[in-house]
């Protein structure tokens, strides 16, 4: 009985210095490559690391022949067990209708609101201008990770291709880890 009674006391004290787990994103690594370097080619795709907590991706891939009016896109999560492994989602859908009536698929939704509001992407179509995704803090996407849909720790491959008139034309990859971390009082 008395033992019982030291792993309950312990299990209180734990609870009580620690506030709860929060899960913290970090941008390993990004990757984009144009597929049709006449429709479309990256300017610049790279991470910056400000300071040790501090990582941030921007994007800008320009478009060669606008407007841009049918756009298809692949969204799928990966996790690292033995290699990348799909995880969870693997969507295409029709994003001009998607970006219309945003109701019609809310995976997708979630995926583009990773993005959405650090973006020019969050009209529907034509495209007609360049398209930039412009300092995405891992802090943002971590709100994303933590508060709206959580995920198990590991490391993660989101893979998107960009179709445009059904022709596969650029892959954006990021990679991310997740880990969780104690916080306390």
């Amino acid at each position: 009985m008395s033992s019982s009674f030291i792993v309950l006391a312990k299990c209180i004290v734990f609870l009580y210095l620690v506030r709860g787990i929060a899960t913290k994103v970090e941008y390993t690594n990004i990757n984009c490559t144009s597929l049709d370097k006449d429709f479309c080619d990256f300017e610049y795709c790279f991470l910056k690391s400000v300071n040790r907590s501090y990582k941030y991706m921007s994007l800008k891939v320009n478009l060669f022949k606008i407007p841009v009016t049918n756009v298809k896109v692949n969204f799928s999560l990966l996790k690292r067990f033995s290699g990348y492994k799909p995880f969870l989602y693997n969507i295409t859908v029709d994003a001009c209708k998607v970006l219309r009536y945003p109701k019609s698929n809310p995976v997708f939704v979630w995926f583009h609101g990773l993005f959405s509001k650090h973006s020019n992407m969050n009209h529907t179509c034509p495209f007609e201008h360049d398209l930039v995704v412009n300092k995405l803090s891992g802090n943002y996407v971590n709100t994303q990770f933590s508060e709206v849909l959580p995920f198990p720790d590991g490391e993660y491959l989101f893979q998107s291709n960009w179709y445009a008139y059904n022709v596969n034309r650029a892959v954006v990859n990021v990679y991310i880890t997740l880990a969780s971390e104690f916080l306390k009082n």
